[in-house]
């Protein structure tokens, strides 16, 4: 059975160890979208052993952290849902009071057309953030 995840890195990949990637999505109106995914087919977090789970927590927290530092949100969703896609990864979705579906989840029926635009630099902002946020964990 085919997987996207498996047969394509799911993003533009700003990260990536043995455990997981994290990918810039491309996700129109949603600039700043990550996954963090698994690197093996796996469909749930209880599937890792404790190390990978802390690990692959690690990564989705480092995320959030850097979509912070980079975007400055006025929220931050994290998602791990798998229905249409089930191989372990996670969602980290910066939020803004002005983005088209705020208040409400980015898979629900917009609320407003508008569309945020990427700043100049995101992904190149994203990465180094990464691995300003990863370089501590990858110590330990």
């Amino acid at each position: 059975m085919s997987c996207v995840f498996c047969d394509g890195d799911g993003g533009a990949v700003l990260w990536r160890d043995a455990l997981y990637r994290i990918v810039l999505a491309d996700e129109p109106g949603y600039p700043g979208f990550l996954r963090v995914i698994a690197n093996a087919h796996v469909k749930e977090m209880t599937d890792l052993d404790v190390a990978g789970r802390a690990a692959l927590l690690g990564g989705v927290l480092a995320a959030e952290r850097a979509v912070r530092e980079v975007m400055a949100p006025d929220k931050i969703n994290l998602a791990a849902l798998g229905n249409l896609v089930p191989h372990l990864h996670w969602h980290v979705i910066p939020r803004f009071v002005d983005d088209p579906h705020y208040p409400r989840p980015v898979w629900c029926e917009p609320l407003r057309a508008a569309q945020r635009v990427a700043p100049e630099g995101l992904r190149g902002a994203l990465a180094v953030a990464l691995s300003r946020q990863l370089a501590p964990l990858a110590e330990t």
